[in-house]
């Protein structure tokens, strides 16, 4: 580094961090000359060499160590709320902005997002009607279920991903993986889920896809019970809480790897979700519970009958989103708090003015037995 250089960086620094600058580079230019270039004095430097770390200090440098030790066990995902959340679990009481100012000095930062590709091929089969109506709030688990489908990018092609979450507790229940988009996928996600939960009159949510709408799916949603539930063509609101995991999928995991064959794909795909995400991964939305945590949490407090009636909650008005229940956990991230603004994968903006919701279509005439 050049003297030059030394003085263009002296107007940011404060004087402890001109000490820190002299004491890294005292090796290569006389001390005198770097306090005099970083506007410090010489005995202020030697004074700060002698002085012993404060308290705070040492507190600091311990607190790292359990941020770092955070951060890496959520595979560089999060940010200061969770790794705030994580040490409160751990019985450290910290307040979060100091975990971020701690993080931000160690060079520590949660996943940022991408873009995606459209993977919904509108299928000329009949959809089902809307049961949910952007309402994803269940007051137990396996009352209501939503299914999507994403793409992980691989040197040898595309691998698709299809899964079936929870709404009550945001856990995955079923999930498959395959090379083309075909029916099979989505079937092979809801029968996992069906094998794994066993609901009772649970509703299936997806959006108006070819594999959703074809024959074969419907023919197996009403041999296990299930009541299929599908949104407008082209609106992510309508399946806003899969889109959520998507986001959370592509930014924390897809984003941040390089995929030479699909084989290496699947086993990351499963170790995130089986490994982590399921088990692990605190969610904002559940109090900065893993699901898993979030189900043993319900069932103890008040164990599940078993349903033999339809499931029920409470439906917003077509024209207000973003009206919520009074019970039930909200959609993860900010669309819970903004549903009626933001999508799902990439939280883009709804234009002003935009129409919250496509008009009912010819076929949906006929008004479905809705949840009350």
């Amino acid at each position: 580094m050049r003297l030059r250089e030394i003085l263009i960086i002296s107007c940011s620094l404060t004087p402890i961090e001109g000490f820190r600058f002299v004491s890294a580079h005292q090796a290569e230019y006389p001390i005198a000359t770097m306090c005099r270039l970083l506007g410090v004095s010489p005995s202020g430097y030697y004074a700060w060499v002698k002085r012993q770390p404060s308290p705070r200090a040492e507190a600091d440098t311990a607190l790292t160590v359990e941020i770092l030790v955070a951060h890496s066990a959520s595979h560089g995902t999060y940010g200061a709320p969770r790794v705030h959340a994580e040490l409160a679990a751990k019985g450290i009481r910290v307040g979060r902005k100091r975990v971020a100012r701690l993080m931000s000095q160690a060079g520590l930062r949660g996943a940022s997002r991408r873009r995606f590709v459209t993977t919904t091929v509108k299928g000329d089969g009949r959809q089902a009607p809307d049961l949910v109506d952007r309402n994803f709030a269940a007051q137990a688990p396996d009352r209501l279920w939503v299914a999507d489908i994403t793409y992980i990018p691989t040197w040898s092609g595309f691998l698709y991903l299809a899964v079936v979450l929870d709404a009550f507790s945001r856990r995955i229940v079923g999930w498959s993986m395959a090379t083309t988009l075909a029916t099979q996928l989505v079937l092979d996600a809801l029968n996992m889920a069906l094998a794994t939960r066993q609901p009772a009159g649970v509703i299936h949510h997806s959006d108006q896809g070819s594999q959703y709408t074809s024959i074969e799916f419907g023919r197996r949603c009403r041999e296990a019970g299930v009541r299929p539930s599908m949104g407008s063509v082209g609106d992510a609101y309508d399946n806003a809480m899969c889109e959520s995991f998507f986001a959370t999928l592509e930014c924390e995991l897809l984003c941040r790897r390089r995929f030479q064959a699909q084989a290496a794909a699947r086993n990351v795909v499963f170790e995130f979700i089986e490994g982590f995400y399921n088990t692990r991964r605190r969610h904002s939305s559940i109090g900065y519970l893993s699901p898993v945590d979030y189900e043993r949490q319900y069932r103890k407090a008040a164990p599940i009958p078993t349903h033999t009636s339809l499931p029920s909650c409470s439906r917003p008005s077509r024209a207000s989103p973003s009206g919520g229940p009074d019970v039930g956990a909200a959609l993860d991230r900010r669309c819970a708090r903004q549903p009626h603004r933001r999508a799902g994968r990439d939280e883009r903006m709804a234009p002003p003015g935009a129409e919250p919701k496509n008009g009912w279509k010819q076929e949906d005439k006929m008004r479905p037995n809705r949840l009350s």
